[in-house]
C-alpha cells in the first residue's frame, strides 16, 4: 500500500496505475459506512484509493474542524487490511498554499438543506473533490447516501464540468440500532448515544406511511416531528421532504421520488440523516 503525501506523488503514481481506478474520499476515523465502500470499489475495480483529508474550507468558523476525530495509524492499518492499493493523505498546505484563491460552486442544489444552514460548506466539498478527482483521476468514486444532499450535489458538479467518472452510491451503513454511521457519534455521551437512533426511527416510521399509501408531503414530515417531539433533549434543525433531485420542498403530494432528510442535535453533536422514498 503506497502512502502519498502531496499531489505531485499523487500524480507521479497516477501515471503507473493500470486497470479501472476507485477512489473513496473520506475524512479519516474511518468505520464501517466507509470501509464498505472500500470494498464497493475493491469489488469492481482493478485498483482501489482511499484519501484521508480533514479539509478546512467545508468547516465553518464555529464547527468542528480542530477537534473533529483523526487517528491516521490506526486508518492506515484498517486500509491495508481491506487490500487498499494507495492512500492520499495530503496536508492542508499541499492543498491550499499560500495564495490559494479558486473554489468550485454548485448554486441551486446547495442554497437549501444543509447548504442553507452552513454557509460556504458545499463550496469547500466541491472544492476540495475537484482537487481529489484531478489527482486521482479514477474511473468510479464512491459516496455514501447517508450524505444525501453530497452525493447529488457530486453528482451535479460531475455532470456539468464534464468529469468522465461514474459516481457510484452506496447504502448507509448503520449500527444494530439503526444510528447511521458517522465519525461524529463518538462525540456522543453515552445517554445521548441511546437516544441517537431515534432519528432512524422516525424516518422508518414516515417511511412505512408511505409504502402504505400515504403521500402528503405534510402528513410525512409531521410523522417526524411527531415522532421526535416525544424527547425534549432531541433539538430538531429541519424536517425535509424534497425532491429527490432537485431537493425542492414538496408541498402537497409526493408523486416522484422523494428525499426524506432530517439534522438535529443531541447535546453538543449535529447529526443528520436520510431515506429516500420511491413510489
Amino acid at each position: 500500500m503506497e502512502i502519498l503525501r502531496t499531489p505531485e506523488e499523487a500524480h507521479r503514481w497516477r501515471r503507473t496505475a493500470t486497470g479501472t481506478v476507485g477512489f473513496v474520499p473520506t475524512m479519516g476515523y474511518l468505520h464501517e459506512g466507509h470501509l464498505s465502500l472500500v470494498r464497493a470499489s475493491r469489488a469492481q475495480d482493478d485498483v482501489t484509493v482511499v484519501s484521508i483529508f480533514v479539509n478546512p474550507t467545508q468547516f465553518g468558523p464555529h464547527e468542528d474542524f480542530a477537534r473533529y476525530p483523526r487517528d491516521e495509524a490506526r486508518d492506515l492499518a484498517l486500509l491495508e487490511q481491506e487490500g487498499v492499493h494507495a492512500v492520499y493523505l495530503p496536508s492542508v498546505e499541499a492543498m491550499y498554499p499560500p495564495g490559494y484563491q479558486t473554489y468550485v460552486t454548485v448554486e441551486e442544489l446547495t442554497k437549501r438543506l444543509e447548504g442553507e444552514r452552513r454557509p460556504g460548506h458545499f463550496r469547500g466539498v466541491t472544492t476540495v473533490v475537484t482537487k481529489l478527482f484531478n489527482a486521482i483521476r479514477p474511473h468510479r468514486a464512491y459516496f455514501g447516501k447517508k450524505d444525501a444532499q453530497q452525493l447529488r450535489v457530486i453528482r451535479r458538479m460531475v455532470r456539468d464540468l464534464d468529469f468522465d467518472i461514474e459516481i457510484v452510491a452506496c447504502e448507509t451503513v448503520r449500527e444494530a440500532d439503526g444510528l447511521a454511521m458517522s465519525s461524529r457519534n463518538v462525540y456522543l455521551a453515552p445517554e445521548e448515544r441511546a437516544l441517537a437512533p431515534l432519528l432512524a426511527r422516525s424516518l422508518q416510521e414516515a417511511a412505512e406511511r408511505f409504502r402504505a399509501g400515504e403521500r402528503d408531503a405534510n402528513a410525512l414530515r409531521s410523522t417526524v416531528l411527531d415522532h421526535l417531539s416525544r424527547e425534549p433533549r432531541i433539538e430538531v434543525e429541519y424536517v425535509s421532504l424534497a425532491d429527490d433531485e432537485s431537493l425542492e420542498e414538496i408541498t402537497g403530494r409526493v408523486e416522484g421520488a422523494a428525499l426524506l432528510s432530517l439534522a438535529a442535535r443531541i447535546g453538543s453533536t449535529r447529526l443528520i440523516d436520510n431515506v429516500e422514498l420511491r413510489p
